[in-house]
């Protein structure tokens, strides 16, 4: 790592502009950096999911997942640049089989829901699809990596399949009842 930040404001923002990796500068609401951001709040919400008690391979799986989407913001701040390779996307696979395993086949929508664990998962996955429409709306404008698009789409499954382990290590899943009275 080249240097480190010793002073944490620096007033070049002020402006409304941001500093890229590579030295541009964008409009700090501009799609590009509305990606990154959005990527660093899912990563937020995977470290909300990890204060939970989780079984080891959930947790070391969402703890290689944040490492994973700090390298996702990098590339995303060096327009051009490629970080997330196609293992990135196979790990994700890999994990997601392992995990579903032992699941029972859908055959109901399932309410966000179950213990604390669970329902972080859930909002994490909300985010995640989030990132993944402002990756679209990115790739309108500038050319990104089509591994790192492909990633977040895996990782919307990943995070429902553990919120579904989760849920039913608590107790049970919490299904739509389309039949359920409202008002």
């Amino acid at each position: 790592m080249g240097h480190r930040l010793s002073k944490i404001y620096t007033r070049t923002g002020d402006a409304g502009t941001t500093g890229l990796a590579d030295g541009s500068r964008v409009d700090k609401d501009s799609l590009r950096m509305q990606a990154i951001g959005e990527a660093d709040e899912l990563n937020s919400f995977i470290g909300s999911i990890l204060v939970h008690d989780l079984p080891e391979p959930i947790r070391e799986c969402l703890i290689d997942v944040q490492h994973a989407l700090f390298d996702l913001g990098g590339e995303l701040a060096i327009p051009g640049s490629t970080t997330l390779t196609p293992d990135y996307v196979t790990a994700l696979e890999r994990a997601l089989d392992s995990f579903n395993a032992d699941l029972p086949p859908l055959k109901e929508f399932i309410l966000p829901g179950g213990d604390a664990a669970a329902v972080a998962c859930h909002l994490a996955r909300a985010v995640c699809r989030r990132v993944e429409r402002r990756f679209v709306s990115l790739s309108r404008e500038a050319s990104m990596n089509e591994e790192s698009r492909k990633y977040v789409n895996r990782l919307s499954d990943l995070l429902f399949v553990v919120a579904r382990v989760l849920a039913r290590r608590s107790g049970g899943e919490v299904y739509w009842d389309p039949r359920r009275k409202r008002g």
